[in-house]
């Protein structure tokens, strides 16, 4: 179980901050912040994986994933983030201009 944990927090910095390097714009984000972001790209690798390749069917849907998927998972994951955040008007300075001109 440790070593689990150990597993998701190095994959969690090195596809964070991957994602973060390989996606162009500003995104004002903590180490914290980043780690999350390479976690849940792991796990959204993993699920990308099972469901387009069926690999690992039998540990089901719910898995991280390894270096590549992590990374892709979580530039998946940022995109997403900035799109969300975008719509809100920009949440942490990220999305420029509302559609109205008004921040």
């Amino acid at each position: 179980m440790l070593g689990f944990i150990l597993y998701l927090l190095i994959i969690g910095i090195i596809a964070g901050f991957l994602a973060r390097a390989l996606v162009p714009g500003p995104d004002p984000m903590s180490i914290p912040q980043t780690i999350l972001l390479g976690i849940v790209g792991s796990f959204v690798g993993g699920f990308l994986g099972w469901a387009l390749f069926g690999a690992d069917f039998d540990e089901g849907a719910f898995q991280a994933s390894g270096i590549i998927g992590s990374i892709i998972g979580a530039i998946l994951v940022l995109l997403i983030w900035r799109a969300v955040a975008g719509r809100r008007g920009g949440v942490g300075g990220v999305g420029g201009r509302s559609r109205y001109g008004i921040r």
